[in-house]
């Protein structure tokens, strides 16, 4: 396998096959060979920590802590346009986010793993979008997840021995606390299956920069709505994940096995009638920003 080097302009020389992001309870990545750590400049900012790239089953791979090293970030905190871009800048192409959730059904136990088909985003102090400073884009995100790479990721998760459930509906809120009750069960009457602080805006992110992206939900709690279990603590979510640890290093691995050949799904081209404005009136600034995003599109 080549080596994971980067060329003078910060791109790699071999394309990680996968981005994947930790979050709570996992900042790193067993199984890696080669590892190199990266420290990248986004013209977003940096990184929740540094890009550790390496092989995994043969396949290069790449990897951020969403909330540094340590868990140094609250979920507002994170810089989620700089963690995408960073993996844009380096070819990633399909990205798959770890993330703790609790659930808001009885049939989503604790310990299984939802795999998200739709998200509901009531956040409110998070930059969400790529664009804007004179470039406007209204990007579809109908369907926010990638329903080649959600399938895929979800059989990898059957097949490491994890109970999985495919489809549900994720709700971001912008923590760091925990819901109240009331707030739970109106989640709840909502229709919502599943509730975490990171996957907004790291999903419509991904869409604006054309990369496949899936959530691999590790139920840790029933949140605060179940009046027969314990309401959530950091104790008890940090527990399931550790358990489930080793599930997510074995799903990881099975899964850069299905994703030889190129993408078989829309995601690569979200960009393509989104932007609006008229290229020669975007300032040159905002477009240099911008240019891996947009230089295709605009000509």
């Amino acid at each position: 396998m080549a080596s994971l080097k980067t060329d003078t302009r910060g791109e790699m020389s071999v394309k990680p096959i996968l981005g994947v992001i930790g979050g709570s309870g996992l900042y790193e990545m067993e199984g890696l060979e080669g590892v190199e750590r990266l420290e990248i400049e986004t013209p977003f900012g940096k990184p929740s920590s540094a890009v550790v790239v390496g092989n995994l089953e043969k396949q290069p791979v790449a990897f951020i802590a969403r909330h540094g090293l340590g868990h140094v970030l609250t979920p507002s905190e994170v810089n989620y346009r700089a963690n995408i871009y960073a993996f844009k800048m380096l070819g990633v192409e399909r990205l798959v986010a770890i993330s703790a959730c609790g659930s808001l059904r009885e049939d989503f136990a604790p310990g299984e793993i939802v795999i998200p088909d739709q998200l509901f985003d009531n956040t409110h102090l998070r930059a969400r979008s790529f664009f804007g400073e004179g470039l406007v884009a209204h990007v579809s995100v109908a369907d926010p997840f990638c329903p080649d790479l959600s399938t895929k990721l979800g059989e990898s998760v059957a097949s490491s021995g994890g109970t999985v459930h495919q489809g549900g509906a994720f709700i971001t809120i912008e923590g760091p606390r925990f819901s109240t009750r009331a707030e739970s069960n109106t989640y709840r009457s909502w229709g919502m299956s599943i509730i975490g602080m990171t996957t907004s805006p790291e999903a419509f992110l991904a869409r604006e920069a054309e990369l496949c992206y899936a959530v691999m939900g590790h139920v840790t709690d029933y949140d605060v709505w179940h009046v027969t279990q314990e309401p959530v603590t950091v104790e008890m979510v940090i527990r399931v994940l550790q358990e489930n640890t080793r599930l997510a290093q074995e799903a990881i691995k099975d899964l850069v096995h299905r994703l030889s050949g190129p993408r078989e799904c829309e995601c690569g081209e979200a960009l393509e009638g989104a932007l609006i404005t008229r290229p020669e009136l975007v300032p040159d600034e905002t477009r240099r920003k911008r240019s891996i995003l947009v230089d295709r599109r605009l000509g």
